[in-house]
């Protein structure tokens, strides 16, 4: 034991180091939340671990959601949208809390004989600095977390990180399928101790990763494919690997943390993506007036209105300056040449254009914010009623982290750069539908709205023939234009895989642009923390967010990534 704390101390330590030599940053090693050495076993640390790894994944799916317009990103200068600073959260769920708090529990854990511990830490760590480098680029890994003997630690190549990724999932495999007894955990809040479909989950980590690389390496195709033909991967929503949040309100607050958010005594305080909304309300046919028959079935459940109009909108009273200043304003030029909607939109749903930086007005009980899914919200039944603290499904909502409806869009964009383009049609309503029973199950959670405005049986039948139908009738590139906008809808929740396809592909290309009318180069990393960038010596900032991570070899321009 005494080992156990010299080592303990020594790694908290070097994680501070990673984040700051500055004095304000020694709560980081004396966190009362945080697990002490009298109090250490295997199990309390992966129950830490296990939440850390879904903010820190809530944290970095916003960032990616936010860029790709699945969320509202309010800055028009992309170099500036994400500041140094901004990042300091998401690098300190990482490296100061959940690695640091993974090798101490591996210390423990090793000694018990508790594989199945280490392998769901194996298992999130994998996945965690695969997400790094897929933001940042090069990182910190080898020498992250080695105590004092190395104060700055050096950075890996990206490429050699997801090299160590792959060979955590392996060891993962190995360590759920012991046969020696070995201890279960306590709490497995992601499976329940079904260490079978952790063996899956670990398998399709391993189909991401080489989706992800596939421009760089030759055989990650026909990696990705001895997988599939494998079958050991998730495949069904009840497999899907996500973190359930709960209603509790304090001490601690344990509610979804966009639920948090936005359900308050005063309102809303995010704005949605109008592109989002107007896609999946306005993009298909004969559907201005009404929503569902056309218009896509999920749109209730990811979205509530609180007023049954927007400012400006042909079915509103007219603009208003006050709560929507863009409604008295012209349509920018831009805007106007690509035929975008501008502002507002019609049937209440009311949000922001990409790149909106207005202020705060008094809107945060009339603008439209997050439903029940995932965030455990609003079904929206048109009442249009205000929220408020406890209302819907009292932040009872999900953070989906690696889905099933995810893995048959990775295969319908293998398909499709393998120009199986039938296949990759399956694929992609295979994701859809399965995001359409995920989405729909969660009705149950509505806190008792009525659910007589549900979608039917028959509008999710004609949606799924109308994306295929407008499939079938696409050209060229339209095809895979139309496959990432449907993949994009099902991210709803969690924006990594939206980030990292839109890389990959350049698709979709006629998003929503910015509202400034030159926001510079599209974020193709982000910049790293400060916390890192300012107190290790062996790193240099960025100059720019241009700078490409290892497996993107598009092109620095030309290359169809829309602004």
């Amino acid at each position: 034991m005494k080992i156990f704390i010299k080592n303990l101390v020594l790694t908290v330590f070097s994680a501070g180091l990673i984040l700051s030599c500055e004095s304000t940053e020694l709560d980081l090693i004396t966190d009362p939340n945080a697990v002490s050495p009298d109090q250490a076993t295997p199990d309390f640390y992966l129950n830490r671990v296990q939440e850390e790894f879904a903010r820190f994944n809530e944290d970095m799916g916003s960032n990616g959601a936010e860029v790709t317009r699945l969320e509202n990103m309010g800055t028009r200068l992309y170099q500036q949208a994400y500041s140094p600073a901004s990042q300091d959260g998401e690098w300190r769920y990482a490296y100061s809390s959940m690695l640091t708090d993974i090798s101490a529990m591996n210390i423990l854990a090793t000694e018990a004989n508790f594989k199945r511990h280490i392998g769901m830490g194996q298992v999130m760590q994998a996945f965690t600095i695969v997400t790094l480098v897929d933001f940042y680029g090069d990182v910190p890994y080898t020498e992250a977390i080695s105590g004092i003997d190395n104060l700055n630690p050096t950075a890996d190549s990206g490429a050699s990180i997801y090299a160590a990724a792959m060979d955590l999932l392996d060891d993962a495999i190995a360590n759920f399928t012991t046969d020696d007894n070995a201890a279960d955990p306590e709490n497995d809040y992601y499976y329940g101790g079904d260490w079978d479909t952790w063996v899956k989950l670990a398998n399709s980590i391993k189909l991401k990763i080489y989706a992800q690389t596939r421009l760089v390496d030759a055989s990650a195709a026909a990696s990705f494919e001895t997988i599939i033909t494998g079958g050991n991967y998730i495949t069904s929503v009840d497999e899907d690997f996500q973190f359930s949040w709960g209603t509790n309100v304090v001490n601690p607050d344990a509610r979804h943390p966009d639920y948090a958010d936005n359900y308050t005594t005063t309102g809303a305080g995010d704005y949605m993506s109008n592109w989002l909304m107007n896609y999946m309300d306005n993009s298909k046919k004969d559907n201005a007036i009404t929503i569902y028959n056309d218009s896509d079935p999920r749109i209730r459940y990811y979205f509530y209105r609180q007023n049954p109009t927007t400012p400006g909108a042909v079915d509103s009273d007219g603009p208003n300056q006050q709560t929507l200043s863009c409604s008295v304003e012209p349509i920018p030029d831009h805007y106007a040449d690509g035929n975008f909607t501008f502002c507002y939109l019609p049937n209440g749903y009311w949000g922001r254009d990409h790149g909106d930086d207005d202020g705060t007005p008094p809107d945060g009980e009339l603008k439209t914010t997050y439903g029940v899914y995932p965030a455990g919200g609003e079904f929206d039944d048109s009442t249009f009623a205000g929220v408020d603290l406890g209302s819907g499904a009292a932040g009872a909502g999900i953070t989906p982290i690696f889905l099933a409806q995810t893995i048959d869009f990775l295969k319908a964009e293998m398909a499709y750069f393998d120009n199986e383009l039938e296949d990759a049609k399956t694929y992609m309503l295979d994701g859809i539908e399965k995001s359409i029973e995920k989405t729909m199950a969660f009705g149950v959670l509505d806190g008792g709205a009525d659910l007589s405005l549900e979608p039917t049986a028959t509008d999710v039948t004609d949606y799924l023939a109308e994306v295929e139908a407008e499939y079938d009738a696409a050209a060229g590139d339209e095809k895979l234009n139309l496959l990432a906008k449907e993949f994009f809808v099902s991210l709803f929740g969690n924006g990594i895989d939206a980030y990292n396809f839109y890389r990959r592909t350049g698709y979709p290309n006629d998003l929503q642009p910015n509202l400034e009318p030159d926001p510079g180069a599209f974020i193709r990393s982000f910049l790293y923390p400060a916390v890192y960038a300012n107190n290790n010596s062996n790193v240099t900032q960025k100059t720019s967010v241009t700078e490409k991570v290892f497996w993107d070899n598009n092109p620095d321009s030309g290359f169809p990534l829309s602004n």
